[in-house]
């Protein structure tokens, strides 16, 4: 059989296309709510309600693809925050510490500070933010004088970031929140902790187990979910 050589504009478009997450596996790539909504059902059983919430999310993800960057976070930020309620992980999985998916917050309708920060981020992502925009950081809220979790989106890699936060629908500029003290961040290329020239990359995410477990549930729910680093 003769072979045929791939010209360089396509072998180009290819590689291009794999780093947008067009081609299969991607993290672009269309979810199928349909299947992940039959996936869901076996393992957590009837929907109920979460059915809406779910179809809300879908309808929310294939509507603001064409927006600008801080609509989306406007968008996503705003609908997280009312479709959830806050409640406490003990009360709500009877676990001290539990990470929800997506899928999960929304059939629950509910969830703590992660949670919320965690479906903000993966529906971005979807959305089509560079990860390299967005990482889940971990503060300690000074008011309340506890700890907690909100999303960070930065422009440019030295930009102020902006903070997408479960407690307020406002999204504001980090040099503004002056109540958070940040101790550490994390998405799926790494951790990163907080210094006076800027953050400071420190390992990759394997050492996160919860983080983990989640990618590990929305793969089982049927998701192309973001790779683990």
């Amino acid at each position: 059989m003769a072979v045929r050589f791939i010209p360089s504009r396509i072998l180009c478009w290819l590689f291009s296309a794999l780093l947008a997450g067009l081609l299969p596996g991607g993290l672009h790539a269309d979810w199928d709510f349909s299947q992940i909504s039959r996936k869901a059902t076996v393992l957590y059983g009837p929907l109920g309600q979460g059915q809406s919430r779910i179809d809300a999310w879908q309808r929310l993800l294939v509507t603001q693809k064409q927006v600008s960057e801080l609509e989306q976070l406007k968008v996503v930020n705003l609908f997280f925050n009312k479709q959830m309620h806050y409640v406490e992980d003990i009360d709500l999985w009877h676990q001290v510490d539990y990470w929800e998916t997506p899928i999960e917050a929304l059939w629950k309708g509910a969830g703590d500070c992660e949670d919320y920060a965690i479906a903000k981020y993966f529906s971005l992502r979807h959305l089509g933010v560079s990860s390299d925009k967005l990482r889940i950081t971990y503060v300690k809220a000074l008011r309340q004088n506890r700890a907690h979790m909100v999303l960070t989106y930065y422009s440019t890699p030295e930009a102020m970031p902006l903070v997408l936060d479960s407690l307020m629908d406002d999204i504001q500029p980090a040099s503004r929140r002056t109540d958070l003290l940040p101790v550490y961040s994390f998405n799926a290329e790494g951790l990163w902790l907080p210094g006076a020239k800027g953050n400071k990359k420190i390992g990759d995410t394997k050492r996160l187990s919860r983080w983990q477990d989640v990618l590990k549930k929305m793969r089982a729910e049927g998701f192309s979910a973001e790779p683990a680093n």
